[in-house]
């Protein structure tokens, strides 16, 4: 008898804990890293501020954990690979690794897929005032801050330097955006680049303790059929007036910063996290992070997506019919 009733109690308990263990794998949420940049950066920002948005936080199926990574480059081949779920790449950076094209590595990176776009990043090169810089090609012999190494500012600068025949013949200086601004103010860097929306806050802290110009990168690319050569890029101008003394207009040229995942990320969180965002309190949200993010709006949703798009953000964008 006595064992006999050890072994229902045995059982008992083990079926609690089977239970216990079932219960709990099934009301587990979900768990996404979304990658985002060197701190100073935009891209850093996006994943804060997905992160911290109250309904994000309060989900019942997922928990989203913001990262930050040395930026496009980077955050491209850990979604790749699965080691962030979520990041923030560039448009041509998505493209050139869908189509093995990366500067000297040749993988395929197609497990990269557009969920959303975000905003247009320029390219910005700062100078001191009256250092006769006026082009890329002024800047053979100088010291230069050309961004992270992996970050997709880094792989943009030695793409339009090289383009420019002028990355082989500066002083390289790989460092984030307030390292360079900071650097560039004790006069240890000549000129530093950056590849992100405007206006920079390091641009900005630049500004506040030295005179500066903006060279025009856009007649550099005119003049030498960049356009022709990458055609996801596109023209613009950086406005007058958005840093202190910098008057007039700066022709430049942007890559669109999109938000990206995983293609083994679930549909439905995918969904259920565009489906948050996307409302009217949740783009106020994100407009009231950075003033950068004025352009995110349901309508400019697919703006700059030229590779494929994952399922849960296809079936959203759908719905809104802005996707056909």
């Amino acid at each position: 008898m006595k064992k006999g009733r050890f072994g229902i109690k045995l059982t008992v308990a083990l079926f609690t804990i089977l239970c216990m263990v079932f219960s709990s794998q099934a009301f587990a949420k979900t768990r996404v890293i979304f990658g985002g940049g060197p701190a100073g950066g935009t891209f850093q920002v996006v994943a804060n501020a997905v992160q911290v948005y109250k309904p994000i936080k309060g989900a019942a199926d997922f928990k989203v954990q913001a990262q930050s990574s040395a930026g496009s480059v980077e955050n491209l081949r850990k979604t790749n690979a699965g080691r962030q779920h979520m990041s923030v790449v560039y448009s041509g950076h998505v493209w050139l690794g869908l189509n093995g094209k990366m500067k000297n590595d040749p993988t395929v990176y197609d497990k990269v897929m557009a969920v959303a776009y975000l905003y247009g990043a320029p390219a910005q090169l700062v100078t001191h005032a009256g250092s006769g810089i006026k082009s890329v090609k002024d800047l053979e012999g100088k010291k230069v801050g050309v961004g992270n190494a992996g970050s997709g500012a880094f792989a943009n600068c030695e793409l339009f330097f090289t383009h420019m025949g002028v990355w082989d013949k500066i002083e390289r200086n790989a460092m984030g955006y307030n390292d360079a601004a900071q650097a560039f103010g004790n006069n240890q860097l000549d000129a530093f680049w950056l590849f992100t929306a405007f206006p920079s806050g390091a641009v900005i802290m630049a500004a506040q303790t030295n005179d500066i110009e903006m060279v025009n990168l856009g007649a550099d690319a005119e003049a030498t059929g960049f356009y022709q050569k990458f055609p996801y890029f596109a023209k613009l101008k950086i406005p007058a007036g958005t840093y202190k003394g910098v008057d007039a207009d700066t022709p430049s040229f942007q890559d669109s910063a999109l938000w990206v995942a995983n293609a083994d990320l679930s549909d439905d969180v995918v969904y259920q996290i565009l489906s948050i965002i996307y409302t009217d309190e949740g783009i106020k949200h994100m407009h009231d992070q950075k003033k950068t993010f004025k352009e995110m709006a349901i309508a400019t949703g697919i703006n700059g997506i030229v590779t494929p798009m994952h399922p849960g953000a296809e079936k959203f964008w759908k719905e809104k019919g802005v996707l056909k």
